[in-house]
């Protein structure tokens, strides 16, 4: 999408084979300019790395940015601020201006327009004290969670057949989960978002990384149908 301030960024869009010639399917929830464009992209560090593929895919796509001198620190963690920008970049959604919705997000913080965007479209929500701890490493039930309402808000989303007990008892450490995070961890399970770690471990209170954001981001577009 090409902003009236002539910048440019991602919109969901994926090709498809008509007549024997590719088309554009671009989803977008605003009219606007759009232009393809070819941005391919490789890190130093990804070579060899399992999320590879991933990171190539959102890099080239204008969602996943590298870590400065073409590195990306893939096992990196991210904060929470980090991870509402690249889940409203992916989206593709519009930026939103105004009045912060939390008590810690200040209008010249450079994430405040992520936070009210995905605060607008109910992609996350703050602790029972108004606050959002942009800078906290954002944890994996955390990232869920936005993930789930991200659900919503591509359609993906569907009633959970199984009770979260159910989707979560081959995990070893499933008790280790908050209880407001279970609806959306099993969701997210339902839906082939997530796997756990080392097989049998969920690990719902570690650090999510840089690398791990990448591949549920894709995972979340793709099994939309929206890349």
């Amino acid at each position: 999408m090409i902003e009236p301030d002539g910048t440019v960024h991602h919109v969901p869009t994926r090709f498809v084979l008509q007549n024997g010639e590719y088309a554009a399917v671009i989803s977008s929830l605003t009219n606007s300019t759009y232009a393809i464009v070819s941005h391919p992209v490789e890190f130093k560090d990804m070579a060899g790395h399992w999320a590879k593929a991933a990171v190539d895919d959102l890099g080239a796509r204008l969602v996943v940015n590298g870590s400065g001198n073409g590195f990306f620190l893939p096992d990196r963690g991210i904060t929470r601020a980090e991870f509402a920008a690249v889940l409203v970049r992916g989206l593709g959604l519009q930026a939103a201006s105004g009045t912060s919705p939390s008590t810690d997000v200040s209008s010249s913080d450079w994430y405040s327009s992520a936070i009210q965007t995905a605060s607008r479209h109910q992609l996350i929500t703050g602790f029972e004290d108004g606050s959002f701890r942009p800078d906290d490493s954002i944890t994996r039930e955390q990232a869920m969670t936005m993930l789930a309402q991200a659900m919503q808000l591509t359609g993906l989303a569907s009633e959970v057949s199984i009770s979260p007990a159910d989707l979560m008892k081959k995990f070893t450490d499933a008790d280790q989960a908050s209880a407001w995070a279970l609806d959306s961890i099993a969701a997210s399970l339902q839906a082939g978002l997530i796997t756990g770690r080392s097989g049998t471990g969920l690990a719902p209170q570690s650090h999510v990384t840089r690398a791990e954001v990448a591949v549920l981001l894709q995972r979340l577009l793709q099994k939309s149908g929206l890349i």
